[in-house]
């Protein structure tokens, strides 16, 4: 059931659906990610990469609420439950405990990086049904990037 009537059709509202849903959740995971590390990153640039981290939570936590908020308004019911975010998230698994700075940085760059793929090809699938999300899909990647690039810097 909708309460929100979409003007896409159905088949492009599914498409742009699955594209928001699937950003959505990489998006919470990404921000839980960033978040576990930053509790437990050690090291020399211990600083540093903790308040790198909280730019990249604060990012995602922004991205996320207005992923979820266009699938509201178009009638797609946004599900970031944390079982929903377990079962279908792009990130792969982190290990709990102490972090050193640098596998932290990795862990990052890792996580960005397999979040951005996932969102290109969530840009190339909107382009023709909803261009509108299209451009939000653009921006969050942009920023996103922005963060990836950083991140690999700290290791260069």
């Amino acid at each position: 059931m909708s309460v929100v009537k979409s003007p896409l059709s159905d088949q492009d509202r599914k498409i742009v659906g699955d594209a928001l849903q699937g950003a959505l959740v990489d998006l919470v995971d990404l921000s839980l990610v960033a978040k576990q590390v930053h509790w437990n990153v050690v090291g020399p640039r211990f600083r540093s990469v903790h308040l790198q981290l909280d730019e990249v939570v604060s990012s995602a936590r922004v991205h996320t609420d207005t992923v979820a908020e266009r699938a509201s308004a178009l009638g797609i019911a946004p599900d970031g439950r944390a079982e929903t975010v377990a079962k279908t998230s792009g990130i792969d698994a982190i290990g709990g405990g102490w972090t050193k700075d640098t596998e932290a940085v990795r862990t990052l760059v890792e996580a960005l990086g397999a979040v951005i793929i996932r969102m290109r090809e969530r840009i190339r699938a909107t382009a023709e049904p909803d261009p509108v999300t299209q451009d939000i899909l653009i921006g969050l990647t942009g920023d996103l990037e922005k963060h990836h690039w950083m991140f690999q810097a700290e290791n260069a």
